[in-house]
């Protein structure tokens, strides 16, 4: 089985996402640090949609700008996936997709659900 991570490792959620990835058998990896090589517009829709989240569900607030770029309150879905594209930090983390689906691993057992 083929499993992508969006990955930030900084992030202690994520690293351990990661880890319970590698550490299941049969699964090949591949890690996408979204810091260094950000997302699209289009992936992010791709990603939302299958993992049934609204940009909004999926905005990081907590050690971004969200606050400061005015997506806390009232800001549509456009404007918080322009601004999602523009600062990947804004995307919660870390999003997993397999042939099985899409789920933002928060907390990272949900991970489990791709496996």
């Amino acid at each position: 089985m083929n499993a992508t991570i969006w990955h930030n490792p900084d992030c202690g959620t994520s690293r351990k996402t990661l880890a319970l990835l590698q550490e299941a058998p049969g699964v090949t990896v591949e890690i996408i640090e979204y810091r260094k090589q950000p997302f699209t517009r289009a992936k992010l829709e791709q990603l939302f949609k299958d993992a049934g989240l609204t940009p909004r569900e999926a905005l990081r607030t907590r050690g971004s700008p969200a606050e400061e770029l005015g997506l806390i309150d009232g800001a549509s879905a456009d404007r918080i996936l322009d601004h999602m594209v523009e600062h990947p930090i804004l995307v919660e983390r870390p999003f997993v997709e397999t042939d099985k689906g899409v789920r933002l691993c928060r907390p990272q057992e949900k991970v489990l659900e791709l496996l």
